[in-house]
This record gives C-alpha cells, sequence and structure tokens, in this order.
C-alpha cells in the first residue's frame, strides 16, 4: 500500500510530497520532496490508495452564496449587522465539526490567508480528476482533505510552535519514532526537522493511512452534498494503532 501526502501552497516553491509505504510489519517514508509541480502530485495519486492533501477543498455555501448576489447586486436578506452572520460566510461545516472534536477553528478560508492556496488546490483537483475521474470533495474516493496539526492533537502530540521551530519539530520527531516504532524516516528526518512543509506533508501521508483504511469519520449524511461542495477534512481515531502496520487476516 502507497499513501501520499501534500502539505499545498500557493505556488510550487512552498509545496511538499511525501509518499509513504506500508507493508504487513513497517511502514517506509519511500520519498519526500519540496517545491513539487502539480503534475508530479497528480502521477503519485495515480499511484496511491489515498492521497491527503492539507488544504480546503472548497468555500463555505454561504459565502459563494453571497458573493454571487454581490457580484450581480442583488440584495442580502437577513441581519447583516453582527458577527455571527460573518461567521457563516467565514466557516465551512466542516470547520465547525473539527472545532467541536478539536477545540479549534481551522483557519478560514474566505477570510485567512489560504485563498491563493484553495485556488491552487481546485486546479489540482481538476487536474487529479482529468486522471483518476471527478474528485469527491467529501472524501468519498481515493483523495481526502487533511488537516495535518489537528491530527497530531488527535494523536496525543504537543503541536504548539511546531510550525516555527525546527527545535520544537525535531521533539515530535523524537516523539514519533517512540510512538512509531514500525514507522521508518530514514535520512528525511533531517529534512522534516528542518522544513515545516516537509513535516506536515509526512503527516498528511499518514493520516491518508486512516483514510484508506475507512477510519476518518465521513459526513453525516445530511451533509453529503454540501461536503461536495465544500470539502470534508478526514481526521483521523485517537489510537495510533489504529493505521500501525498488521498483517493480512
Amino acid at each position: 500500500m502507497l499513501t501520499a501526502g501534500v502539505d499545498l501552497a500557493a505556488e510550487t516553491r512552498g509545496t511538499a510530497l511525501a509518499v509513504v509505504e506500508w507493508s504487513a510489519t513497517s511502514a517506509r517514508l519511500r520519498s519526500l520532496e519540496t517545491a513539487v509541480p502539480d503534475a508530479r502530485i497528480v502521477a503519485v495519486a495515480e499511484d496511491a490508495v489515498s492521497t491527503g492533501i492539507d488544504c480546503a477543498f472548497g468555500w463555505p455555501d454561504e459565502f459563494t452564496v453571497f458573493v454571487a448576489a454581490h457580484a450581480r447586486g442583488e440584495r442580502i436578506d437577513g441581519d447583516l449587522t453582527g458577527m455571527p452572520w460573518r461567521r457563516t460566510l467565514a466557516y465551512r461545516e466542516t470547520d465547525r465539526v473539527t472545532r467541536e472534536v478539536t477545540g479549534r477553528w481551522p483557519l478560514s478560508v474566505s477570510t485567512d490567508r489560504l485563498g491563493l492556496t484553495a485556488m491552487h488546490c481546485a486546479a489540482l483537483l481538476q487536474s487529479i480528476g482529468d486522471r483518476l475521474g471527478p474528485v469527491d470533495r467529501s472524501g468519498a474516493g481515493r483523495v481526502a482533505e487533511v488537516y495535518p496539526g489537528a491530527s497530531l492533537r488527535l494523536w496525543g502530540f504537543d503541536t504548539r510552535g511546531y510550525k516555527t521551530d525546527p527545535g520544537v519539530r525535531a521533539r515530535l520527531l523524537g516523539e514519533i519514532g517512540e510512538r512509531m516504532p514500525w514507522l521508518d524516516l530514514g535520512a528525511s528526518a533531517d529534512m522534516m526537522a528542518a522544513d515545516d512543509d516537509a513535516f506536515d506533508a509526512v503527516v498528511a501521508a499518514l493520516v491518508a493511512r486512516a483514510h484508506a483504511l475507512g477510519l476518518t469519520p465521513p459526513p453525516p449524511p445530511e451533509q453529503v452534498e454540501r461536503a461536495r461542495r465544500e470539502g470534508w477534512i478526514a481526521l483521523p481515531p485517537r489510537g495510533l494503532d489504529t493505521i500501525a502496520p498488521r498483517p493480512a487476516p
């Protein structure tokens, strides 16, 4: 089994890609690359059973309706004076669910610094779809939206400062080695400590394993159609043993 993880940026320069090979007894980081073009990601996605991409797959329904109505010059109905209405434009349903599960809001694809990356993601999903068939943004397929920081927290790791501090990433790598003795990072561990994009790409590939095993909760039935437009974050189970290599029954 191969799983892939992508830490997507607005440009090729900040994009990282990890591929993990799983056997019955171990998992090996087969490759870890930075400055990865879309064509390379698409080629890897063809071989992987699951590809986890760290980026919002869509925008909130309310936001897209609002922008379209505003562009047409139509009147916007409702109470537009307070923050509650604006929050409906800022967050997707999956963001609200993720906050309930993890205690933290994901960055808003509508209002934070994710817009350019989300545009890149939309183009990448289209390119993957050209090769694999249309990508189901709800995660019902071989491609999933993932959230590495939240996944690490669900697994019990202290992530404070890991995005900016190589020392924190080095500490986390030590803890990962203790708690995932079956994971062979090889020489790429140094690269993960030095580069937060590379680190997140590997975590995304681990979450893709949970997705491939059917362990990431899908959207509830009443939210499936919305998730197919907005995207749905694949959150792994809290126990690391659930993704550990295992002999075939």
